[in-house]
């Protein structure tokens, strides 16, 4: 089942979060409510910047781990590049 999605929110502090879920809106909520991660907690608002979205499990593991890995100016273009 594709369900998963991997996703990049910008921070408060104009740093970038990447997660993966089955679930944006609720993740999103939750990442505001500061009980989704350590590292969002200390820099609401948080806002989406972008998706990659119907991806399988093993799929969205392995490209929040490769994102994870770049540098932040890359993320994004990383991103946009998977939606063409």
């Amino acid at each position: 089942m594709n369900s998963w999605s991997v996703y990049l929110l910008k921070c408060a502090d104009n740093s970038l979060y990447c997660g993966v879920t089955t679930d944006i809106e609720a993740r999103l909520f939750k990442h505001n409510q500061g009980t989704a991660s350590k590292y969002t907690r200390t820099r609401l608002p948080v806002e989406l910047a972008l998706v990659k979205k119907n991806l399988i499990k093993s799929e969205a593991f392995k490209l929040e781990y490769k994102i994870k890995k770049m540098p932040t100016d890359k993320k994004i273009a990383a991103l946009k590049d998977l939606e063409a």
